[in-house]
C-alpha cells in the first residue's frame, strides 16, 4: 500500500518553531566568553554567521582556566575581532544585508564578572545588560545564553533578578535557553541549578566540543582532518580573505605537532552552531541533532552528551574537565582510541559541510555576491512531521527546492536513527532524487518516530550543504 501522507502533527514547539521561520524571525543569542585563545578562533567564526542571529551581547566573563590575573587575554580582548569585522562588514552586506553594523556590536559588548574564577558577587556592566535583555517583555522569543567559559555572569544576573524581581523570575525562566562548553566554573550547580531549577530551563551542556578541540588529531577521522589541517586553512581561510580570517589564530610553524596554518582550537563554537538554522531542526529538541552535537536529556531539563559505555551512570553534579566522559577518556591517552572517536561522532560528522560553510563565508568577506556560493534553499513539497502506519510507504519529496547561485543541486535522503524512537533501520528508495520514498517497517509501532534528513549540496566552490528533516510519527 502507497500513501502520500495526509496529516502534519507539528508539538507546540514545532509550531513556535515553523511559525518563527514564517515570519523570518531570528534566534536571540547572548555569549559569555573567558578570551581563552580558542574562543578568539570561535569569535571569528561567530561574527561571520553573525547575520544569523539577533545577538544580544558579546560579555566577557572569567573560568576556572582565565581570570583577572591569571592567564588572561585583557579585558578588551574582542576589541581587534570586532575593528577586523568593521574592515570587512562592507563586502558581508553584499551577501545578506542582515549583518549587524560595527558600532551595534560594539554597543553590546560588556565586561562582566572576571576577577576570580566563579566570583558573582559584583553588579558587573557584563551581568546588568543580562538582566536588561531578560527582563524586557517587548520581545517573547527565547534567548540562547551561551558560556564558553564560566557561567558566573550569567548567576549574577540571574540573581540580581532573584533579589530585585522575583516576581519576574518565572516569566524570565521561560524565555532562557542555556548551551554551557562543560561548567567551566561552579556556579551553575552552587547557584542556578538550586534557585532557578524548579523552572526546568533547557540546559545542554557540552563535553562534544572536544571534536573541535586542541586534541584534534588524536581522535578525528583522517578524512575530516583534512579540513582542519594547515593547507586546506591556509588556502580557504587565513590568506586572501580580509583581515578578520587573517586574525584567526591557527597554529604556527613552530608548534610541536602541527604545521603552519593547522586548526588549533574552537572548543566554543558548538554554543552558537546549534542556532544557526540550516534545516536539521534541532532547535526542537537536543536529541534530534544537528552542526553543535546531540545531546540525551539525564535530569530535570538538562541534556549531556551520549555515553555508550555499559553501565555508565552520569556524575549527579559537575559536568566538566573532571567528570566529564570524553576529557576523562582523553586523558588515557588511548592510541587510536575508535571508543572516543564514536562518542564525539555526533558532532564530527559535520565537519566537512561546517568547514565548506565556513570557506564561504571567508569569501563573502573579499568577494562579490556573483563571484561566492551561497547555500541551497531547500523546501519540501509536503510537510515536515507526517504520520504513517506500520507497513505502507511515504512519498518524499523536495520539489521546490532551489539554490541562489543557480548551481548545480545533488540529493541525499538518509535516515537518523540516533533520533529516532524506532529501533530499527528503514528501507529508503530513491535516496538520491529530488523525490524518493521510505518504507516504514512493519514491526514499527504506534508513537514511535522516524528521523529523514533530506540533504542537499550544491557543485559550487566551496561546496555548500542545507537540509531538510523529515518526523514520520507511526500511527
Amino acid at each position: 500500500m502507497t500513501i502520500l501522507l495526509l496529516f502534519s502533527l507539528l508539538s507546540p514547539v514545532g509550531q513556535a518553531f515553523s511559525q518563527a521561520i514564517k515570519s523570518s524571525q531570528k534566534t536571540r543569542v547572548i555569549v559569555t566568553s573567558d578570551g581563552e585563545i580558542d574562543d578568539e578562533c570561535s569569535l571569528v567564526r561567530f561574527l561571520l554567521y553573525a547575520n544569523e542571529w539577533d545577538i544580544e551581547g558579546i560579555i566577557t566573563s572569567s573560568s576556572q582556566y582565565h581570570w583577572h590575573g591569571h592567564k588572561w587575554a585583557g579585558d578588551d580582548w574582542a576589541e581587534p575581532y570586532l575593528n577586523a569585522y568593521e574592515q570587512v562588514y562592507p563586502n558581508l552586506l553584499k551577501h545578506d544585508q542582515n549583518y549587524p553594523s560595527p558600532a551595534y556590536l560594539r554597543a553590546h559588548t560588556f565586561l562582566g564578572n572576571v576577577e576570580a574564577e566563579g566570583e558573582m558577587d559584583s553588579i558587573t556592566a557584563g551581568s546588568e545588560h543580562i538582566v536588561q535583555v531578560l527582563l524586557d517583555e517587548s520581545d517573547p522569543r527565547p534567548i540562547w545564553l551561551q558560556a564558553w567559559g564560566g557561567t558566573n555572569t550569567i548567576a549574577r544576573a540571574l540573581k540580581t533578578i532573584e533579589e530585585k524581581h522575583p516576581d519576574k523570575m518565572a516569566g524570565v525562566a521561560k524565555k532562557l535557553r542555556f548551551f554551557f562548553i562543560w561548567e567551566q566554573d561552579n556556579t551553575y550547580q552552587s547557584y542556578i541549578r538550586p534557585h532557578w531549577g524548579k523552572y526546568n530551563i533547557l540546559t545542554i551542556i557540552s563535553d562534544q566540543f572536544i571534536a573541535l578541540f586542541y586534541h584534534w588529531k588524536k581522535y578525528l577521522p583522517q578524512q575530516q582532518q583534512t579540513y582542519l589541517a594547515g593547507p586546506w586553512m591556509n588556502e580557504n581561510i587565513l590568506h586572501n580573505h580580509g583581515p578578520l580570517c587573517a586574525s584567526y589564530k591557527a597554529h604556527g610553524s613552530g608548534d610541536k605537532g602541527f604545521v603552519a596554518g593547522d586548526f588549533r582550537s574552537e572548543g566554543d563554537s558548538p554554543a552558537f552552531m546549534h542556532t544557526i538554522v540550516t534545516g536539521l531542526r534541532s532547535l526542537e529538541s537536543p536529541d534530534w541533532g544537528g552542526w553543535g552535537g546531540r545531546y540525551v536529556k539525564i535530569r530535570e531539563n538538562t541534556w549531556l552528551d551520549p555515553v555508550s559505555e555499559p553501565g555508565y551512570t552520569y556524575p549527579e553534579g559537575r559536568w566538566y574537565g573532571n567528570s566529564a566522559w570524553g576529557r576523562e577518556r582523553l586523558k588515557k591517552d588511548i592510541p587510536n582510541d575508535q571508543e572516543l572517536t564514536n562518542y564525539l561522532k555526533p558532532l564530527w560528522r559535520w565537519t566537512d559541510v561546517l568547514q565548506n560553510d565556513f570557506a564561504a563565508r571567508a569569501d563573502w568577506c573579499v568577494k562579490s555576491y556573483n563571484q561566492a556560493n551561497h547555500p541551497p534553499l531547500v523546501k519540501l513539497a509536503h510537510a515536515l512531521d507526517l504520520t504513517a502506519r506500520p507497513g505502507t510507504t511515504v512519498r518524499l519529496s523536495a520539489k521546490g527546492t532551489t539554490d541562489p547561485d543557480g548551481n548545480k543541486l545533488t540529493y541525499r535522503w538518509w535516515q537518523y536513527a540516533e533520533a529516532d524512537t524506532y529501533p530499527g533501520t528503514v528501507a529508503i528508495q530513491n535516496g538520491t532524487k529530488q523525490n524518493a520514498s521510505v518504507s516504514v517497517p512493519a514491526d514499527a509501532r504506534k508513537g514511535q518516530t522516524i528521523h529523514l534528513i533530506c540533504e542537499v549540496t550544491d557543485n559550487g566552490t566551496p561546496q555548500l550543504t542545507r537540509y531538510q528533516r523529515v518526523v514520520i510519527e507511526v500511527n
